[in-house]
């Protein structure tokens, strides 16, 4: 059973920052793609970062410049750091995994993790 557990997500001041974590269990964490996405309420999924099983980085013009996607695949894990945060970054930020070969699609999602940026 594949199961993706994010964590690190919550309240944070403007300008402030936040490490999200997303541990795998369930697959051969080091022949995954791994990516972050955010969905707002009523809105689409929106992608975020990816980090391929080789380590080669996607980002979404939202993340240049202020988010940062590392692996660990001795812990299992990915994180988005995420810097100079702003009010619009509100939302719920989900990881998930995809098979690091060609044409593979996410097909492992997490439940998702809350952020929330106010004063």
């Amino acid at each position: 059973q594949v199961q993706l557990v994010e964590s690190g997500g919550g309240l944070v001041r403007p300008g402030g920052s936040l490490e999200l974590s997303c541990t795998a269990s369930g697959i051969a964490f080091n022949t995954y793609d791994m990516g972050w996405f955010r969905q707002a309420p009523g809105k689409e999924r929106e992608f975020v970062m990816e980090i391929d099983r080789w380590g080669y980085i996607t980002d979404a013009s939202i993340a240049k410049g202020r988010f940062a996607i590392n692996r660990d695949n001795n812990k299992n894990t990915v994180y988005l750091e995420m810097n100079s945060l702003k009010p619009w970054n509100t939302t719920v930020y989900y990881c998930a995994a995809r098979r690091g070969v060609p044409g593979s699609t996410y097909a492992y999602w997490g439940q998702g993790t809350q952020v929330t940026v106010s004063a």
